[in-house]
């Protein structure tokens, strides 16, 4: 299992962004959770085997959510000492 951080830019925050995500990740064994940030960033952690997290993204970027990214970071991440159930918006 793999845990990776993600920051997007662009058109993100109040198009509906972060519940297209979480709706989109339901279809995909993974968890996580995406959060706006007070920059106009958005931010998720995702967690999962390495093929999961990889058709997620292809899916995310198949989608109309790609014409609201500009920019979009990864960073290797570790798992939160809580653990993560589910996909969640914060």
């Amino acid at each position: 299992m793999i845990v990776r951080r993600y920051f997007f830019e662009g058109r993100v925050q109040g198009v509906g962004f972060r519940y297209s995500i979480k709706q989109l990740a339901m279809g995909f064994d993974v968890t996580g959770w995406v959060r706006n940030l007070p920059d106009g960033r958005v931010e998720m952690l995702i967690a999962g085997e390495l093929e999961e997290i990889e058709d997620f993204f292809e899916d995310l970027h198949d989608s109309p959510l790609d014409h609201h990214i500009r920019e979009q970071e990864q960073q290797e991440a570790e798992m939160p000492e809580e653990g993560l159930s589910g996909f969640t918006i914060r």
